[in-house]
């Protein structure tokens, strides 16, 4: 029979797994429109750590740099800073032509 210390833990340790993001840059029409995103195009996950972060970022930059996505020079600070150390999803709002999407990691 379960300990009531077991079952604690066992809920703690359930509801910080569910507490886990991740994230999926997609390209996309100007609209932003979840028909443009296609998930077999633009597979990579992102976790929430600051390595997949910085890894995020690159992608956004090589995506930039490849005249996939628009991203104006005043706003690239703000873009890169909601990336790295905000919400991601907050930078889609600085980029055309693409979003950062969030999913719950299991």
């Amino acid at each position: 029979m379960p300990t009531k210390t077991s079952a604690a833990k066992s809920a703690k340790t359930t509801r910080s797994a569910a507490a886990k993001k991740a994230y999926i840059f997609f390209n996309c029409d100007e609209e932003k429109s979840e028909k443009s995103m296609n998930v077999f195009y633009n597979h990579a996950v992102y976790k929430d750590t600051v390595a997949s972060r910085k890894a995020l970022w690159k992608k956004v930059e090589s995506e930039i740099e490849a005249g996939k996505v628009s991203l104006a020079a005043d706003q690239a600070d703000a873009a890169k800073e909601c990336v790295l150390k905000g919400d991601p999803t907050n930078a889609a709002q600085y980029l055309t032509y693409a979003s950062i999407v969030e999913v719950d990691c299991f």
